[in-house]
């Protein structure tokens, strides 16, 4: 089996049976792809005949590059996948980054917005175009979700329900309700009834949300709208589109819902990705205290 023809089957695995995300297939590819051409080029290796040392000798050259910690987890992460896959199939006897391990980096908490930075952000779209409507749509839903970026952009139109308030989100093979408070059902609907229809270029389109050229909107083109707003609000802090699904988990449990019920609505599987927002918290509590305090 050559390597192109294991690349390819790797592309198959992770579309099919691991059911990764566009982004994960993305990175992953990109990351043996590296590996592959680092291993022919430079060791004169085929992916099969690959031993320990030499995904150890890869990594390292990656360090010596000046690669970040991520980068370095994530494509050890790949690699291991890729070898999962063979060693299942029987193709290797071993996986020879089995062994590979990186020094675990301390997980940065994630940056979230202040509830007058969020105001401050969600005002920003222009209310009297069809695009400020359709952005101010796709904003407010977000932040009254916590939905991935991935979510939103897969939305039909179907999975709103404006009378009950709620929307159906999918993810992979899940699928969960999440409630909506009433400002973000009033921009929906808003978008739904004035501009929606005059934005499609097909009468059928199936889609919540769609680009200036009336198709399915992207990540890429949903990206820029946040930045266009950030910059435009004047807001100093990095906003990604994931930082709105933050804040709204993390302004939840100030406000005092449980971890269980913020783990239902985000669609985390495992409640430890939910625990982080705790830590948020608690962390701005500290800060809260360090400067008010008299005697702290």
């Amino acid at each position: 089996m050559s390597d192109v023809e294991i690349l390819r089957s790797f592309e198959d695995y992770l579309r099919n049976q691991k059911k990764v995300s566009d982004n994960t297939l993305l990175s992953y590819l990109r990351d043996v792809n590296r590996f592959q051409s680092y291993i022919y080029s430079q060791l004169g290796l085929e992916i099969m005949r690959v031993r320990d040392d030499d995904v150890a000798d890869y990594i390292q050259s990656l360090r010596r590059e000046g690669r970040s910690a991520a980068t370095l987890s994530r494509t050890v992460a790949s690699i291991k996948c890729l070898y999962e896959q063979l060693v299942c199939e029987g193709r290797v006897p071993i996986n020879p980054a089995r062994n590979v391990e990186l020094e675990k980096q301390p997980r940065k908490l994630p940056e979230i917005l202040s509830s007058k930075e969020v105001e401050l952000f969600l005002e920003q779209p222009d209310p009297s175009d069809m695009k400020g409507i359709r952005d101010r749509a796709m904003l407010e839903l977000l932040y009254a979700t916590g939905m991935r970026v991935s979510e939103l952009i897969t939305l039909d139109i179907d999975d709103v329900n404006l009378s009950v308030g709620i929307i159906r989100c999918r993810s992979k093979e899940k699928e969960r309700v999440i409630p909506m408070y009433s400002m973000a059902v009033k921009a929906i609907s808003d978008y739904i009834e004035k501009v929606r229809m005059s934005m499609i270029a097909d009468a059928d389109e199936e889609a919540l949300f769609v680009n200036m050229n009336g198709e399915r909107m992207s990540r890429q083109g949903f990206w820029k709208i946040v930045k266009t707003y950030q910059k435009k609000a004047g807001i100093t802090k990095e906003i990604t589109p994931h930082t709105l699904r933050h804040s709204f988990a993390a302004h939840l449990l100030e406000n005092g819902a449980d971890l269980h019920s913020i783990q239902e609505m985000l669609g985390h599987s495992d409640l430890s990705s939910t625990q982080i927002y705790a830590k948020i918290v608690k962390k701005q509590l500290k800060d809260v205290y360090k400067k008010a305090h008299p005697r702290a």
